[in-house]
């Protein structure tokens, strides 16, 4: 029978094998952000110093992470080398905790965020005292 095709089924239809979690995406990446930053903890590299872990980026097949981090003390670049050296390591540990089928790969990336705020806020706080001088 060529050219057979399913009678009442649009032609972008997918087969899902469950139905469609809502949140699911958020919900996982808040469990993996919660777990990455325990399982740092145990990271024995002096490259690592004390990391926080901003937020975790997941992509809609799960099979990629993006971990954004920050660092109180050490060597940002340094630091996101080591990580992502251990990334396996870390990988492996997400196997133990999560129950999903497929566990993304970590990339880490070191997260600008806060570096960029204080560099902000010092330029408000300057902006202001030159008005105030001027007034």
């Amino acid at each position: 029978m060529a050219g057979f095709v399913f009678e009442g089924l649009p032609k972008d239809h997918t087969m899902r094998h469950k139905r469609s979690i809502p949140n699911r995406g958020f919900r996982v990446a808040d469990q993996i952000q919660r777990d990455v930053a325990e399982l740092i903890r145990d990271l024995k590299d002096p490259r690592i110093g004390m990391v926080t872990v901003n937020a975790v980026e997941v992509t809609a097949d799960y099979a990629h992470a993006t971990i954004l981090f920050s660092i109180l003390i050490g060597d940002p670049n340094e630091c996101e080398i080591a990580l992502n050296e251990a990334a396996g390591f870390i990988r492996n540990g997400l196997f133990k905790r999560l129950q999903i089928h497929t566990v993304p790969t970590l990339h880490f990336k070191f997260d600008r965020t806060t570096e960029r705020a204080l560099e902000l806020s010092a330029l408000i706080a300057k902006a202001n005292s030159t008005r105030a001088k001027e007034d």
